[in-house]
């Protein structure tokens, strides 16, 4: 028997692909990437190999090539179908061939097939794409390369197909990673942060605009890695003109001049500091085996579930008084804890909390669309304007039914993602925001979860702007046709992006003005910029590919809207699109042929799966084991071989996601389904009684750890602090001293809540992003009393606690 040597699959497999380089090049706020995968097969025979991997759900996918030798194919963007019949038809001639596909369920995930790679050959594969970067609530700029790929779960009777996953812990994929970044702006950067190991960052002029930082030699794969760029004085409005393409027909997207406009809003500080007393505020949050996983590799003890119950806490201690609220969780079904939501008061809150306590992660697969039906199905509430936020790790397959859904019921709601973990599906986080007119944030790494959702609470309580209008006012001879969805939602300091195509010319004026007019809080407002006509940089077709994006995006929204009934019209229009801009789509794939090589191939071909990486697999195999199995519930997914008591160099874990009435054996993909080897799936190992017990050991209290979250705790709905034991032993006091230091004209709520003030503010100045809300209400709190003694219980407070805050600092 021969045994098989080097990096091996599941199945002993050889795997022929070696290593990714990936190089970043940012200009301000848009990034070029552009990956290369080295494949090589060392095996007596030539064999096909198909790597089902992530990518960012907007990236503009503009080039795939392969080179093999010194020969370099570039694809061709053609219509889907027929890009798979000259992949097909090419390997039966003897051809190579190479496939590049998006999902047709999520745009974020791509399928590429290396047909017909002979023994001992190599070929890289070159894949470029284009992004814009998000900005963060701290100004900087977030790009996320997506190296994990969780399996997404797909609910029963959902539309289309699911996606088959070779999946490996992430200690052991078996091949490396090297990524470099080039930053350069008008302004000067600042600084890179990452989350993932990074060589130092190298200026490369005395004016500190352009950087190069690389990633540390030994990535493990247990991350998507993040790089936050920070520009000095960044973020101002801005227009940028890009030049039609020369051959192309004027009147066309590529033929035409484009602009992409960055809307960054500055409202009155009047008006931002009287934040939104009321809303129904709905919150949504996974319940998923796979939220038992770990939500980082620094805390060994914190899950995602157990950091989103001290997020609730939070976020409930901080809902304004006279407001709405509820809380949904769902997993394979869905609950709710009241009917409807109900008025905020101690009563309601308290009874929210007790059941919050109590989440665990437990509730099987992840079905978000019957919740998110559930909730729109309820009437809105008079004068309370609903806010969603949804809390999930984003392993769903149904994407697109999901997003059509909130865009459907957009004008009665803003929705609020968060994406829990390494893997979270950015097609369904950014969507939902997008789509919902909200914000999207991404916990990953050593990110606090409440950090990030207290930051767009601020968000939502921000006054509503409405009525958004975008004028432009352009020379004679030129006309303007907007690409982007109409502008539903403006947040103070977070950009917003709109492109146009241009047509025609003038030869009278050489400028621009475009208005963006809104009304804030019932006062009329308007911003104005004005640009040239003429180009303003060398940016090749960076601008169109975003904008052919932008429109292919726009026209798919259009398809789903029809309940599943394809509309050819848009379709035809999708494809015209994508291949005049050489942008993949959902009804087209990336093709390139090597018609230099005309080798008989002798028998089938073998096929090779590349392992992708997947984070906590094991863990929340467990987790999911231990759910209390009720009716209806499907499991998320299984694996098809038994799962070895440890991993070793060459061992992986193959897991497809599985309905309980029917397997999937194909999934989205034409090249899965049409070479998928027809062998009997072996189950798992029953693991429930060591699962229960893993359960039971690892599952930590659900009742906060932390003495400032145990402090949060203790509020009252109202924004006080009642003067009890509990109090005092937060802060460190017994009761005889809390007690002795009291003003003795103080009421004891008043000095129970300056004490709870000042210790926050002298000890969890860090994490005021985190309690600022439900401080500022507390501070409303004593204000509305006018208590005579607020001064004095200051001065004790501080002398008892050993601190030094201000009055002012406390907003009273």
């Amino acid at each position: 028997m021969v045994r098989r040597c080097g990096l091996l699959t599941n199945n002993r497999e050889p795997v022929p692909l070696k290593g990714i380089e990936v190089e970043l090049e940012v200009k301000d706020h848009v990034a070029t990437v552009v990956s290369t995968q080295h494949y090589e097969n060392k095996e007596d025979k030539a064999i096909e190999a198909v790597f089902v991997f992530p990518l960012p759900g907007d990236a503009a996918v503009c080039h795939f090539s392969a080179k093999v030798g010194q020969t370099e194919i570039v694809a061709e963007v053609k219509e889907k179908q027929k890009a798979r019949d000259e992949y097909d038809d090419a390997l039966s001639s003897g051809q190579q061939a190479f496939l590049l596909e998006e999902s047709e369920q999520s745009p974020d995930i791509f399928s590429l097939s290396v047909g017909s790679l002979p023994p001992g050959e190599s070929a890289s594969i070159r894949l470029e794409y284009i992004i814009e970067l998000a900005v963060q609530a701290d100004d900087a700029l977030r790009f996320c390369l997506p190296a994990v790929l969780n399996p997404r779960y797909q609910p029963q009777g959902s539309e289309g197909g699911s996606v088959q996953v070779t999946s490996v812990p992430a200690s052991q994929v078996p091949y490396s990673l090297s990524f470099s970044a080039r930053v350069s702006s008008p302004r000067q950067v600042s600084k890179i942060d990452s989350n993932c190991s990074l060589e130092p960052l190298q200026y490369l002029n005395a004016e500190q605009s352009q950087a190069v930082v690389k990633l540390a030699a030994g990535h493990k794969f247990d991350r998507d890695v993040e790089l936050l760029i920070y520009y000095k004085d960044a973020h101002q409005p801005a227009a940028v003109v890009e030049a039609g393409q020369a051959p192309a027909k004027p009147g066309t997207l590529m033929g035409d001049a484009v602009v992409m406009l960055s809307v960054y809003p500055e409202f009155p500080q009047a008006v931002m500091s009287s934040l939104a007393s009321s809303g129904e505020f709905v919150f949504l949050l996974d319940r998923s085996g796979s939220m038992g996983c770990l939500i980082n590799n620094i805390k060994k003890s914190e899950t995602r579930i157990s950091s989103a119950r001290d997020t609730l806490l939070l976020l409930l201690k901080s809902l304004p008084v006279g407001c709405y609220f509820n809380i949904y969780s769902f997993g394979s079904r869905f609950e709710h804890i009241f009917p409807t939501s109900v008025e905020y008061s101690e009563k309601t809150m308290e009874e929210a909390l007790k059941k919050v306590n109590e989440f665990q992660a437990n509730l099987g697969g992840t079905e978000i669309l019957q919740p998110l039906k559930h909730i729109y199905n309820q009437p809105c509430i008079p004068s309370q304007p609903r806010q969603v936020f949804v809390f999930t790790d984003g392993e769903v397959g149904n994407t697109k039914e999901v997003l059509n859904l909130v865009k459907k019921n957009s004008t009665s709601h803003r929705c609020f993602s968060f994406g829990i973990g390494e893997g979270a599906s950015t097609a369904l986080i950014d969507g939902l925001a997008k789509e919902g007119g909200g914000h999207a944030q991404f916990i990953t790494g050593a990110d606090r979860m409440q950090a990030k959702v207290m930051q767009s609470l601020q968000f939502a309580l921000q006054p509503t702007v409405k009525d958004i209008l975008v004028k432009w006012d352009l020379p004679k001879g030129v006309s303007v046709t907007v690409l982007s969805p109409p502008l539903t939602s403006i947040f103070q300091g977070q950009r917003s992006l709109i492109y146009v195509q241009l047509t025609g010319q003038s030869s009278e004026a050489t400028d621009g003005c475009v208005s963006v007019e809104y009304s804030l809080a019932g006062h009329p407002y308007q911003n104005q910029l004005h640009f040239a006509l003429q180009p303003t940089e060398e940016t090749g077709l960076t601008i169109h590919r975003l904008c052919a994006r932008t429109l292919i995006r726009c026209l798919e929204t259009k398809e789903t809207e029809r309940g599943g009934q394809q509309d050819e019209t848009v379709k035809v229009q999708v494809v015209d699109v994508s291949v005049q801009s050489g942008v993949s789509s959902s009804f087209t794939a990336f093709v390139a042929i090597n018609k230099a090589s005309k080798e008989a191939v002798q028998g089938p071909l073998l096929r090779r799966n590349i392992p992708t990486p997947s984070i906590n697999y094991k863990a929340c195999l467990l987790m999911e084991g231990a759910t209390k199995k009720s009716k209806g519930s499907i499991p998320m997914m299984k694996m098809q071989s038994p799962m070895p008591p440890t991993y070793s160099y060459c061992d992986s874990i193959q897991m497809t996601m599985e309905n309980a009435d029917q397997k999937f054996e194909g999934g989205i993909f034409h090249s899965l389904k049409m070479r998928m080897r027809g062998s009997k799936k072996k189950s798992a190992p029953s693991t429930r009684k060591s699962a229960d017990s893993c359960v039971e050991k690892t599952l930590a209290s659900s009742s906060p750890t932390d003495p400032w979250l145990q402090l949060v705790s203790l509020q009252k709905a109202s924004g006080s602090w009642e003067l009890k034991p509990t109090l005092a032993a937060v802060l460190g006091k017994t009761s005889k001293e809390v007690e002795k230091l009291k003003p003795a004209s103080a009421n004891e709520n008043v000095w129970a809540t300056i004490l709870a003030l000042v210790w926050l503010h002298g000890f969890k100045s860090d994490a005021e992003v985190e309690w600022k809300l439900l401080a500022r209400k507390a501070a409303s709190w004593l204000l509305s009393l006018n208590a005579p003694s607020v001064t004095d219980c200051v001065v004790a407070a501080n002398t008892l606690l050993g601190c030094n805050v201000q009055k002012d600092t406390l907003g009273l």
